[in-house]
C-alpha cells in the first residue's frame, strides 16, 4: 500500500515537473442501489438494461467478491463509516430488532453517537458533502445526515416508501419521513423517486461552488413496493415468461460470460416453487412482477445517466470517482405469507396483476425470483448466504489516476473497505478507528490481495453469522434461511455454496468458529431470543408501531357511535 501511494505521488510530481498542473482532488459520487441481486446489472451478466452502470464498468473495475450486510441500514452504516455494523450502532435495524436488544451497546438501531462518518472526514478536508435519497440510519434531528457531516441532504429515514407520491410503505409506516436539511421536506404532489433523487443531487452539486464534492445517492430502486412506468415495464414484456428456473440458468451463464465467476451450477433454493405447477394466471402475475422489477432498475439507470451527462456538460466528469454498490441481495419477502400482511396489503394497495408497478400498486418478487436475481449464488436479502451479502460493486477513477479499465477484481473485499479507499483517493490522512483496507491496489492490479489470508472478518445480523478468512467462509443462518448450524465453504472455488466442507475440514471449521466467537465477544454480539425469526419480528414490530395509529380512528368512531346510541336512548326515554 505504501509503495502504491509513493507511485501515485511520484506520478503527480512528474506531471508538475513537466509544467502541468496536478489534478485537483477528485469529486466522489457514491451510488447505493437498494435490493439489487448479484447478477442484475448487464455488466454482471444480467438481462436488465443498465447502460449507464455498464459504461462505468467498462471504464472502471468490477469486484467479483464484494460483501455487505444482509439488509439495508447495517450495510449503509459500514459503507459510510468504515467500521463494522455493531460498532456503528446497527447491530440490528429498527424493523428487525427484537425488543430485548433495543438500546444495548451496538444495538442503537440508528448510527451511534460518536461514530465518525466518511462525510465528516471529507468535510474537514474541504469537501462539499451532499446526500439525496434513502438514509435509514436514524430519524431524530441528531441522527439525520446534516447532523452527521453532510452539508445538504434530502433524506428518507425509513427502509422504503412509495415511488410515485409522498406516501409511506403502509405495511410498515404511517407516513413517509422525508426531510430536507433536517426539516420536514415538501415534495411535489407527483414524482418518481429515482428522478426526484437525481434532480436533488444535481441541484446540490450545482450549489457546491468550487469545492470538490462528495455526493451520496441512495436510490429506492428496487426496494418494495416495486414500481415503474408503463413504458419501462413494457420493454420487458414477455421476457420472464419462462419462469425463475429459466432465469436462474440464464443468469448463471451470463455471469460466466461477463468474466465475474467461473462456470457455476446455480443453486435452487427449497423456497423456489415449481413454475410449471402454477396455472396460467399465476405465471402471468409473477412474470409481470419481474417485468416491473426490470423496469424499475432501468429507470434508475436512466436517471443516473442524466447525472453523468450533467457532470460532463459542466466539465466535472473527468475528475469524478464513481462507486456503484447494492446494499444487499434482492428482497424475497412475501406479504401474502401471513393473514395480517395479506389483509393489510390488500386494504392499502391495488394488487391487481395487470396494475403491477403503477401508482397505488404494491408489487413484490417473493423468494423464487429473489434467489434467481442472485444467480448463481445461494440465498437472498436477510440471509448470510452469498446471495444475500455478495453484491455488484463497481468503482471508476478519473483518467489521471492509475486503473486497469474494464477489469474484474477477484480478491474478496468488504463494505468497511470503501471509506479508507475514498479517503486515500481524496488525499485525506488519518485512519483512526477505521477497520477496512484500501481497495486501491485492486484498481491497478485486479489480481491484488486486499485482505491477508489470515485476516478474520466477522459479521452477524439477526442471528445469521459469518467469518471470512481468505477464500474460506464459515456461515450460519437461522430459520427460515437455514438450519441454525455452522457450514464451511471455499467460496473462491464454490461461490454457490454447494459443498459444505465442515466434515472434511474439522480443524479449520473449529478454528474459524473459535475466531468468530472472539470477534462476537469483541463486538458485543447478543444471542437472539428463543424462536426469533426476522420475518416474524418485522411483522411484530410493524404491529406495535402501526396498531395505535390505525386503531385510533376506529376506536374514536366506535366511541362516537356509543355516545350517539346512549344519547338517543336517553332522548327516547325523555
Amino acid at each position: 500500500m505504501r509503495r502504491l501511494r509513493a507511485l501515485l505521488l511520484a506520478g503527480l510530481c512528474s506531471i508538475a515537473a513537466a509544467g502541468q498542473a496536478a489534478p485537483a482532488r477528485p469529486n466522489i459520487v457514491l451510488i447505493i442501489a437498494d435490493d439489487w441481486g448479484y447478477s442484475d446489472p448487464g455488466s454482471y451478466g444480467g438481462e436488465i438494461a443498465t447502460p449507464t452502470i455498464d459504461a462505468l464498468a467498462r471504464t472502471g473495475t468490477r469486484f467479483a467478491s464484494f460483501h455487505v450486510a444482509g439488509s439495508c441500514s447495517p450495510t449503509r452504516a459500514m459503507l459510510l463509516t468504515g467500521v463494522g455494523s455493531h460498532r456503528a450502532g446497527l447491530g440490528n435495524m429498527p424493523e428487525t430488532i427484537p425488543p430485548e436488544h433495543r438500546g444495548k451497546p451496538g444495538y442503537n438501531a440508528v448510527l451511534a453517537p460518536g461514530v465518525t462518518t466518511l462525510a465528516q472526514r471529507l468535510k474537514r478536508a474541504g469537501y462539499a458533502t451532499l446526500y439525496a435519497g434513502k438514509w435509514h440510519l436514524g430519524h431524530e434531528a441528531a441522527d439525520l445526515p446534516t447532523a452527521r457531516g453532510w452539508d445538504r441532504a434530502l433524506a428518507l429515514s425509513q427502509s422504503g416508501a412509495d415511488n410515485w407520491e409522498n406516501k409511506p410503505n403502509r405495511l410498515l409506516y404511517e407516513r413517509a419521513d422525508w426531510t430536507r436539511d433536517g426539516q420536514t421536506a415538501r415534495l411535489p404532489r407527483r414524482f418518481y423517486s429515482s428522478t426526484l433523487i437525481v434532480d436533488e443531487a444535481i441541484a446540490q452539486i450545482d450549489g457546491a461552488g468550487d469545492k470538490p464534492f462528495f455526493a451520496t445517492l441512495g436510490f429506492l430502486a428496487n426496494h418494495i413496493p416495486i414500481q415503474a412506468s408503463d413504458a419501462d415495464i413494457a420493454r420487458y414484456r414477455g421476457r420472464y415468461d419462462g419462469g425463475w428456473s429459466a432465469l436462474r440458468a440464464a443468469r448463471a451463464a451470463g455471469v460466466t460470460r461477463a468474466g465475474m465467476l467461473p462456470a457455476v451450477t446455480p443453486v435452487t433454493m427449497a423456497s423456489t416453487r415449481n413454475w410449471q405447477a402454477l396455472d396460467a394466471s399465476e405465471r402471468a402475475r409473477w412474470a409481470g412482477a419481474m417485468e416491473a422489477y426490470g423496469g424499475m432498475a432501468t429507470a434508475m439507470d436512466r436517471e443516473l445517466g442524466r447525472l453523468v451527462a450533467h457532470l460532463k456538460t459542466r466539465g466535472l466528469y473527468d475528475n469524478t470517482v464513481f462507486v456503484f454498490v447494492s446494499d444487499n441481495g434482492a428482497e424475497g419477502t412475501n406479504p401474502d405469507a401471513t393473514a395480517f400482511t395479506r389483509f393489510n396489503v390488500r386494504l392499502q394497495y391495488d394488487v391487481a396483476p395487470d396494475h403491477q408497478g403503477r401508482p397505488g400498486s404494491f408489487t413484490w418478487l417473493d423468494a423464487s425470483w429473489a434467489s434467481a436475481a442472485a444467480s448463481p449464488l445461494r440465498g437472498f436479502k436477510f440471509s448470510a448466504w452469498e446471495g444475500g451479502v455478495r453484491v455488484p460493486f463497481i468503482m471508476t477513477l478519473p483518467p489521471a489516476m492509475a486503473q486497469q479499465r474494464g477489469a474484474v477484481a477477484t480478491a474478496p473485499a468488504h463494505a468497511v473497505d470503501l471509506a479508507p479507499t475514498l479517503l486515500d483517493m481524496a488525499g485525506v490522512t488519518g485512519r483512526d478507528g477505521l477497520e477496512g483496507r484500501s481497495l486501491l491496489p485492486a484498481l491497478s492490479d485486479p489480481a491484488a490481495t486486499i485482505h491477508p489470508d489470515d485476516d478474520a472478518i466477522g459479521y452477524e445480523l439477526s442471528g445469521n453469522a459469518v467469518l471470512y478468512q481468505g477464500r474460506w467462509k464459515l456461515v450460519k443462518n437461522l430459520p427460515p434461511y437455514g438450519n441454525g448450524r455452522w457450514h464451511l465453504f471455499d467460496i473462491t472455488a464454490d461461490p454457490g455454496e454447494t459443498r459444505d466442507l465442515a466434515a472434511a475440514e474439522p480443524a479449520r471449521a473449529a478454528a474459524m468458529e473459535a475466531a468468530w466467537r472472539r470477534w462476537a465477544a469483541a463486538n458485543k454480539v447478543l444471542p437472539m431470543p428463543p424462536g426469533y425469526a426476522a420475518p416474524q419480528q418485522i411483522q411484530a414490530n410493524a404491529l406495535h408501531d402501526l396498531l395505535p395509529g390505525r386503531l385510533a380512528p376506529i376506536l374514536a368512531a366506535l366511541w362516537l357511535l356509543g355516545v350517539g346510541l346512549w344519547t338517543g336512548r336517553r332522548w327516547r326515554k325523555a
